[in-house]
């Protein structure tokens, strides 16, 4: 039969245009998905039906549909993969006319529209496949015949079941599906999440039909329920979750015109707008749209447990494993915690808590939760009302969890995941699925504080004492580890009500405290640590900690050691867990060089700067000692330096300075010198040069040039008028670096840097800066203040505005262009936002019109 392929195209094209049309236009709702999906698949299965019978197909062969298309289902953009099953292979058959054939109507697929995967496989073939690669062995599972022979497609059902080995197919798909999760962070909750691929996602919905249809015991979520895998109400929870995600995927095709099935922050409000949700004062419609997917995920997950240990049992037959008795409540059942009766939670509610404490007090030696339990708590959400919440004994079972010795961080996820935590404590179910709309966190609110629970826990485990020895240590000398717990759960809990979410989060932990009879003092220290969770990390990271004025305030604040102690863990704990990007070396040192100066002015009298400048001298004396220097050498530099540079420096570094300085004190060349960080990563690059005010600027534009950050920068001009700046720099791109030997990056540095600093043409034009993604989705209008610091002799140059490569340089470039001097600089990356810190100097400060002038420009160059 002949075909006109244009005639096909086009008629293709238009069904499929008309089909995702009217979709578009309809009522969002599963139903309008899950009519798109099938009638996309019915449309491709008329069209692939008309090709195969214009083309002339071996006797015997058969098309088969695979992987999603053989469900039934189609996305607008997802691949539609095939299988030509073949009654011998074509070399075997020696047929030369076959290739052609099965070439030609491959091309004619792709002529029309449809981005066909195919392969091209005898039975046998598949069998061997499929044996070699589980995942081969899954597309066959959900085979769907289309046309040709319908008994050579019988014929490969009949192969893929007897090869099938149940258990190992089960295995395989588990390792896999942990795999998969453990590349999306083991969470639901990311703020950019995949909804096929993240945990909650249609994959997982996936793997439970596979592992069911692998072990014959339903191919639907009703089948599993007559099979007693499933209750009938979780069938129908099953059904509405897994059509909402489904929504949600084909709305991302049909909006972004391609395959994408992330929620990305670009797409996120042109899918929420699709579904008729609009901006209001307290949500946007975006932070709707991800809260109705995370509710779907996060039930998914859930009931994903349950059906999967469920179907495990029955592959491995572990449903009769023996039962260990725990309690009069609770079994060991196999390494997981069984409750006694199906009914336990209604008959005593109590239990609902106590199962959590119980898997904690049997110390590792269970798994997890059984399937029952799980089932058991799924269907006991509903008696956690107020009354729950206000029995003494759930109170008393609550504490008894934070205080315990181990299992905080394993538990807390479990009472999340179980929406227990939610039910419990019914302020952190505000905050479930919530979005941060920052360039600072990666996490929603409540992946976040879990992720900050985990951090503090770590710092009592020996066996992560490599990670932070120096939390470690302090931890080990704390006394009460679940106080920091409570403020580690507490410290974000108010976000998104409007208002200071620390102010407003004090007034929830202190509710808890009273509720669950905690003392005074450990009431009032629960609260400072809620309150001023930001307080120790602005202090370190915005202010000058050369400064004993800046320290005696910080010391003041926190009032005694103890306090300065939990502040400082939970700092550390925070910052961590925000987001991989934000921790460094370098904001480590600075945040522990605050606690060991604070510490220091806590112990009585006030830090005696000529005192402590002497030490430090003497200790920089010591340590050049050691590398053989001539006596005296130190004296020529020292004298041309004024206490400010040996308060902001400490002995290593003036040491480090005296030995690369010293013969070149009055040099009229640049001096560069650069070495491995001692914090630990990047590099600290020491500039030694003839002041002038663009040097700041040429050496900012060097490092962007050479795609290097500047992590912190300490400027100091000498009472000869000598530019002595040091620098902490990493690689943004490290992938630049790869395979070069760290000295091979310094002598680079050195080199192309001192050139760098002694050009005297004109300031490079900087380069437009890219911004990420996150940053163009939520963009910060920038900030720039300006104003006398306390002493009235210099200004203090404020910025805030979404980081950008480059951005450091166009500000040093404007500064530099009116003849403003950089004293001092506190450089701060959080996340994707900066808020820079400058002490600055020069004439055209002291003229209102010029003042308004550089501020004005600044303005525009971080706009720009």
């Amino acid at each position: 039969m002949a075909v006109d392929v244009g005639t096909l195209r086009a008629q293709f094209r238009a069904d499929k245009a008309a089909l995702v049309a009217q979709f578009q236009h309809s009522r969002p709702s599963t139903s309008s998905a899950t009519r798109l999906l099938t009638h996309l698949a019915r449309l491709v299965d008329r069209t692939l039906h008309t090709l195969w019978d214009a083309h002339a197909m071996p006797r015997g062969a058969a098309l088969v549909a695979v992987g999603g298309y053989g469900r039934g289902e189609l996305f607008p953009s997802s691949d539609i993969d095939v299988l030509l099953l073949m009654p011998l292979s074509p070399s075997v058959a020696g047929d030369e006319s076959l290739a052609p054939a099965l070439e030609s109507f491959i091309s004619a697929c792709w002529d029309i529209g449809l981005e066909i995967g195919s392969s091209v496989r005898t039975v046998a073939e598949c069998s061997e496949e499929a044996m070699r690669d589980v995942t081969v062995q899954t597309s066959l599972l959900e085979s769907r015949f289309l046309c040709g022979s319908r008994a050579r497609f019988e014929e490969l059902e009949r192969a893929t079941r007897e090869h099938l080995d149940v258990p190992a197919f089960v295995t395989a798909k588990m390792l896999e599906m942990r795999q998969r999760h453990t590349k999306h962070e083991d969470t639901p909750y990311a703020l950019e999440p995949n909804c096929k691929e993240s945990p909650g996602g249609l994959r997982d919905l996936q793997v439970v039909i596979w592992l069911a249809r692998a072990a014959k015991l339903g191919r639907s979520w009703h089948e599993l329920a007559r099979n007693g895998l499933i209750t009938a109400f979780e069938a129908r929870q099953l059904q509405r979750n897994e059509g909402t995600l489904k929504l949600i995927r084909a709305r991302l095709h049909q909006i972004a015109g391609r395959r994408e099935d992330r929620l990305v922050f670009d797409l996120q409000t042109a899918v929420a707008e699709s579904f008729g949700y609009t901006n209001t004062p307290a949500l946007r419609a975006s932070e709707v749209l991800m809260r109705r997917y995370y509710w779907a995920a996060k039930a998914v997950t859930q009931l994903n447990q349950i059906l999967i240990l469920n179907i495990e049992e029955r592959v491995q037959g572990s449903t009769d494993a023996p039962m260990r008795p725990i309690d009069a409540r609770f079994f060991d059942r196999g390494g997981y915690l069984e409750v006694a009766s199906d009914d336990l939670y209604q008959r005593d509610p109590h239990a609902i808590l106590a199962t959590f404490l119980t898997l904690q007090e049997q110390d590792g030696a269970l798994k997890g939760l059984s399937a029952r339990t799980l089932r058991a708590l799924y269907n006991a959400r509903d008696l956690m009302d107020g009354a729950f919440r206000r029995d003494p004994v759930n109170r008393a079972t609550f504490m008894s969890i934070l205080q315990q010795p181990a299992g905080q961080t394993r538990v807390m996820r479990l009472l999340n995941q179980t929406s227990v935590l939610g039910r419990y404590l019914w302020v952190f179910r505000r905050i479930v699925g919530q979005m941060q709309h920052d360039l600072f966190h990666v996490y929603t609110v409540d992946q976040h504080i879990l992720m900050v629970v985990r951090n503090v826990r770590r710092f009592f485990i020996p066996e992560h004492a490599h990670e932070y020895p120096f939390c470690t240590q302090l931890a080990a000398q704390f006394d009460k580890p679940w106080l920091l717990y409570i403020a580690a759960l507490f410290h974000d809990v108010a976000k998104g009500r409007g208002g200071d979410h620390s102010d407003l989060g004090k007034v929830e932990v202190r509710r808890f405290c009273k509720d669950h009879g905690i003392d005074s003092d450990d009431t009032k220290l629960a609260e400072f640590l809620v309150g001023e969770h930001l307080t120790m990390s602005r202090v370190a990271q915005k202010e000058d900690l050369s400064d004993p004025d800046v320290i005696q305030a910080f010391a003041k604040r926190v009032g005694n050691e103890r306090t300065l102690t939990a502040l400082y863990l939970l700092t550390v704990a925070d910052i961590r867990g925000t987001s991989p990007k934000v921790w460094n070396a370098w904001k480590g040192k600075l945040l522990e060089d605050l606690y060991r100066l604070t510490l220091r002015a806590l112990g009585g009298a006030r830090p005696h700067m000529d005192a402590e400048i002497e030490s430090r001298k003497q200790q920089a004396r010591q340590s050049l000692a050691l590398y053989y220097m001539p006596p005296n050498i130190e004296v020529p530099l020292w004298k041309t330096l004024d206490i400010s540079y040996f308060a902001r420096h400490d002995a290593p570094d003036i040491a480090w300075h005296t030995r690369m300085l010293w013969r070149h004190v009055e040099t009229d060349k640049p001096v560069v010198a650069a070495r491995l960080s001692p914090v630990g990563e990047g590099l600290q690059v020491l500039v030694y040069a003839p002041d002038r005010p663009d040097v700041f600027a040429r050496i900012c534009g060097y490092f962007d040039r050479a795609s290097f950050t500047i992590q912190d920068a300490r400027i100091h001009t000498s009472v000869t008028g000598y530019a002595l700046d040091t620098f902490q720099i990493l690689a943004s791109d490290p992938l630049r670096f790869e395979g070069v030997h760290y000295r091979d990056m310094i002598a680079l540095v050195e080199n192309q840097l001192a050139e760098a600093v002694s050009s005297d043409k004109p300031l490079h034009e900087p380069a437009k800066g890219r911004q990420s993604r996150r940053v163009r989705s939520f963009p910060i209008a920038p900030r720039v203040s300006l104003r006398p610091d306390e002493r009235a002799q210099r200004w203090l140059l404020t910025v805030s505005a979404s980081d950008r490569s480059g951005l450091l340089y166009v500000i040093a470039r404007t500064l530099a262009r009116h003849g403003v001097n950089v004293q001092l600089a506190k450089v701060s990356t959080l996340g994707e936002r900066v808020e820079d810190t400058f002490l600055v100097t020069g004439d055209a400060l002291r003229q209102d019109k010029q003042q308004l002038t550089i501020e004005t420009e600044l303005l525009d160059v971080l706009a720009a």
